[in-house]
């Protein structure tokens, strides 16, 4: 027997809707139905950006530290900042070095007594902001680093950050999930969909079982690969 010679599947939102709805028993007649279904898929995607690192979403990015400016604004749709650099040097192999700048909270950024003073940034503040568009503008994530640049070398904050998900779309767009992710999506739409639909309401434990076993199942194999190593930080008493 021969295969088919191909690995390209997956699903875009109409055919995702569909599996969903005819998993809650019922049929996609109307367009109010398919408005619904997106509605629901994009706030399960926002329930997905909390339960942890979604792989597929992490993108690095830089900005180019201005001497005397401590804040910076990052991508509005940046949910959060995994792991940074203070690089030096950039684009010279000989020269380039990248630095530990440590995470703070705010509570120990509002505590530092010269918020302006110049040298090699060494700690940074995240200033989780909403990332939506206010009547002044878009409230954008910023950093905050301490202490401000100083003109003795170029600076520049390599970030690797977490992404949202981008929005479902229209009824031919493939959806921004790896094909790992699609029998979880599916589930999940499903259960959102049940707690929504009358009729489907005998079947909300089984989906709500069948979704929490899918995600366990997905992102259990979205994970880092690579063994973890631990090293302790020495501190003195002076």
């Amino acid at each position: 027997m021969t295969t088919s010679g191909t690995s390209a599947f997956n699903l875009d939102l109409n055919d995702i809707i569909e599996e969903a709805y005819e998993r809650c028993g019922v049929e996609v007649r109307t367009g109010y139905e398919h408005r619904t279904a997106r509605r629901s898929l994009n706030l399960l995607f926002a329930d997905w950006a909390n339960r942890g690192i979604n792989l597929w979403t992490i993108e690095q990015g830089s900005i180019p530290l201005v001497q005397g400016q401590i804040t910076y604004d990052l991508p509005v749709d940046t949910v959060d900042l995994l792991e940074h650099v203070i690089r030096t040097g950039a684009g010279n192999a000989a020269t380039q070095a990248d630095l530990t700048i440590s995470r703070i909270s705010v509570s120990t950024y509002a505590t530092i007594p010269n918020k302006l003073q110049q040298s090699r940034p060494i700690q940074v503040w995240v200033n989780r902001q909403s990332g939506a568009t206010t009547p002044t503008g878009v409230n954008a994530p910023q950093i905050n680093v301490w202490p401000a640049p100083d003109g003795s070398q170029s600076y520049t904050f390599v970030y690797w950050r977490m992404r949202r998900i981008q929005d479902s779309g229209g009824g031919v767009n493939t959806q921004d999930v790896p094909f790992r992710f699609l029998t979880c999506l599916v589930a999940g739409l499903a259960y959102y969909l049940a707690l929504k639909i009358p009729e489907a309401l005998n079947r909300l434990e089984p989906l709500k079982q069948m979704y929490d076993e899918a995600w366990d199942l997905a992102a259990g194999e979205d994970r880092e690969k690579a063994p973890d190593r631990l090293v302790p930080r020495r501190m003195y008493i002076s």
